[in-house]
């Protein structure tokens, strides 16, 4: 059986170049925060969370620290049971770089985001931004249901976002029963 040019992308991602990655995440480690590329490096994955080349779409490359999600413990004038330090975000990282760049791109609204690389100390992210007062999206049938959903990255609308409340999947929901 013969596959299309997305299957043997997806395979190739499974068990990536570590040299290629390597190299391309030296140079994203000297970069900023926050930066918009020209293609999705993953153009399988872009395109089946809804990626399309046309104006209007823009992909972002987010670099998030690893570690440091607690809150530090204070050093005085607390009483002994207030000092603790406890777990603050209950975000994932992902959810966490869709929302620095949906604060970077002010006009733009996060479609969806997907994990590109990690080494000892960040995380890599793209993220699809669209941009709803585009006429191309606002006459797009697939895209244009976006023009009523401001601000879904800090909303928890998101799949990254869905996944961290919980509610990603209909069958998974949890279930109170009422006596």
């Amino acid at each position: 059986m013969t596959h299309g040019m997305y299957h043997y992308l997806n395979k190739a991602w499974k068990k990536p170049d570590i040299k290629l990655l390597r190299e391309r995440m030296i140079d994203w480690r000297r970069g900023n925060a926050v930066v918009r590329v020209e293609k999705p490096l993953r153009l399988d994955k872009a395109r089946a969370l809804g990626y399309k080349a046309k104006p209007g779409i823009v992909v972002v490359r987010v670099k998030l620290m690893r570690g440091g999600r607690t809150r530090p413990r204070p050093n005085a004038g607390r009483r002994t049971k207030r000092m603790t330090s406890k777990k603050v975000l209950k975000m994932n990282y992902q959810e966490v770089a869709e929302q620095r760049a949906a604060a970077a791109y002010v006009n733009m609204e996060v479609l969806n985001s997907y994990w590109i690389g990690q080494d000892g100390i960040y995380y890599f992210y793209e993220v699809i931004l669209v941009d709803p007062s585009h006429p191309q999206i606002r006459n797009d049938p697939q895209l244009s249901w976006i023009l009523n959903n401001r601000g879904r990255a800090f909303r928890g609308k998101t799949s990254a976002g869905r996944k961290a409340r919980g509610i990603r999947f209909k069958g998974h929901r949890r279930v109170i029963k009422v006596r």
